[in-house]
């Protein structure tokens, strides 16, 4: 019911080992996600239209992860108490409302 992400800019991205397992999907055009061909496992997802790659803070074993905001929380079946901004669905930025829910 969580995922942990961060974003960066594509040129912030650069994998570092085991590229040639790294399979892609992308249905819709907007969205490029990219994963384990092995295990299926989530690695990144390539937002063009945004101009930011989202990657999986869990595949980044030495980044201090940080929560900031959650998104997409109007369709959240674990309500998370922390103090954190939620997000009806994604910020104004980014192509959603930005409207702001209640904890």
């Amino acid at each position: 019911p969580v995922n942990a992400f961060t974003l960066w800019t594509p040129d912030q991205v650069k994998v570092i080992k085991g590229a040639e397992q790294i399979g892609r999907f992308n249905k819709v055009g907007t969205s490029d996600r990219q994963h384990c061909k092995r295990c299926g496992g989530h690695v990144m997802t390539d937002h063009p239209t945004f101009g930011l790659t989202d990657v999986y803070a869990a595949t980044i074993p030495t980044l201090a992860f940080k929560p900031g905001v959650h998104v997409n929380y109007s369709e959240t079946v674990l309500r998370i108490k922390d103090g954190l901004p939620k997000l009806k669905d994604f910020p104004k930025e980014l192509g959603g409302t930005g409207e702001a829910l209640t904890e």
